[in-house]
C-alpha cells in the first residue's frame, strides 16, 4: 500500500492527479492524441488539524480550475490561456455567490414559508432546512449529470477513481485491471460536499430561531469556514479508520450521480495522468 493518498479531479476530456506536491495532468486533444502535463504545487499544503481544511480546499479549487483552464484549450485544439490569480478570485466568488444563492438562500426562504404555517422549533428548522439543501444539491447534480459534456466528464471521474484505487491497492496500471475497480471512491469531493450538508444541520441549530430571515442567513455564510473545518477532519477519520467509514456513506451514494462507468480510452487518459504525477 502507497503511504501517501493520491488525488484528482476530472477534467473535460481528461483528468487531473495529484501526489504529494506534483500535479499530472492529462488532456486527449481533436486528434485523439493525449497531452501531458506536469506542474507543482507551490504553496505548501497544511497539516495543522481543523485549520487545514480551509487552505487545502482553497487550493484544491485553485489548481481545480487552473487545471480546467488547461483541459478546456486542449480538448478544443484552442491555444491555452494564460491563468490570472484575479481570473482564479473571479472565478472563487461567483462560484461562492452561486452556492449560497442555491444553498443557502433558497432553502432557509422556503423553510421560513413553511415555518409560518406549521410553527417548527429549532431542530426541526434545521432539520427541514438541511432537507431542502440536500434535495436541491442531488436534483442540481442529477439536472446537469443529462447534460452530454457533463456526462463524459463524470465518466472520467469515475476513471479517476477507479485508477487511484487500483494504484493504492498495489496492483499494475493497466486498463484491464483497473476497469475492475468501483467508480466511487472514498476520499472523493463529492463526499466531501454532501459531508458539508449534513454537518451544516448540526452546527445551525445553535442559531437561536428567533434571528430575522438576513441575520441567519449572514451567520450561515459565516460558519462556512466551520462547517468545511469539521466535514474536512470527519473525512479524513472516515477514510483512515474503517469504524468511522459511515462518515463518507452518503457521499459514495451521491457519487452514484457524478461518477459514471468509463470506457477503456478515458482510463487511458487517467493512467497517463497518474504516471506523470508520480514520478
Amino acid at each position: 500500500m502507497t503511504k501517501h493518498y493520491v488525488g484528482g479531479q476530472a477534467l473535460i476530456e481528461g483528468v487531473m492527479m495529484k501526489y504529494k506536491n506534483r500535479l499530472g495532468i492529462a488532456v486527449r486533444d481533436p486528434n485523439g492524441k493525449i497531452k501531458v502535463k506536469k506542474d507543482k504545487l507551490i504553496i505548501k499544503e497544511s497539516n495543522i488539524p481543523f485549520w487545514r481544511g480551509i487552505i487545502n480546499l482553497i487550493i484544491i479549487m485553485y489548481i481545480g480550475i487552473k487545471s480546467l483552464n488547461y483541459s478546456a484549450a486542449i480538448s478544443t485544439g484552442s491555444k491555452e490561456e494564460n491563468f490570472s490569480i484575479w481570473g482564479f478570485i473571479f472565478s472563487l466568488l461567483f462560484a461562492l455567490v452561486f452556492a449560497v444563492v442555491l444553498f443557502k438562500f433558497l432553502p432557509l426562504g422556503f423553510t421560513y414559508f413553511i415555518d409560518k404555517f406549521i410553527n417548527l422549533n429549532n431542530i426541526l428548522f434545521n432539520i427541514l432546512d438541511g432537507l431542502f439543501k440536500i434535495f436541491i444539491f442531488i436534483l442540481y447534480v442529477y439536472l446537469i449529470s443529462l447534460m452530454k459534456d457533463v456526462y463524459r466528464v463524470f465518466q472520467y471521474h469515475g476513471a479517476e477513481h477507479k485508477t487511484v484505487a487500483c494504484y493504492e491497492s498495489g496492483q499494475k496500471l493497466i486498463v484491464k485491471n483497473i476497469q475492475k475497480f468501483h467508480k466511487e471512491h472514498i476520499r472523493c469531493g463529492t463526499s466531501f460536499i454532501f459531508l458539508v450538508l449534513l454537518v451544516s444541520i448540526v452546527v445551525y441549530t445553535f442559531i437561536p430561531k428567533d434571528f430575522s430571515f438576513w441575520l441567519k442567513l449572514i451567520l450561515r455564510i459565516i460558519l462556512l469556514p466551520v462547517i468545511a473545518s469539521l466535514s474536512y477532519e470527519l473525512l479524513r477519520i472516515g477514510a483512515k479508520f474503517q469504524f468511522f467509514s459511515f462518515f463518507s456513506l452518503p457521499g459514495i451514494w451521491i457519487q452514484k450521480i457524478t461518477t459514471k462507468e468509463p470506457d477503456d480510452k478515458m482510463v487511458e487518459v487517467a493512467i497517463k495522468a497518474l504516471k506523470v504525477a508520480i514520478k
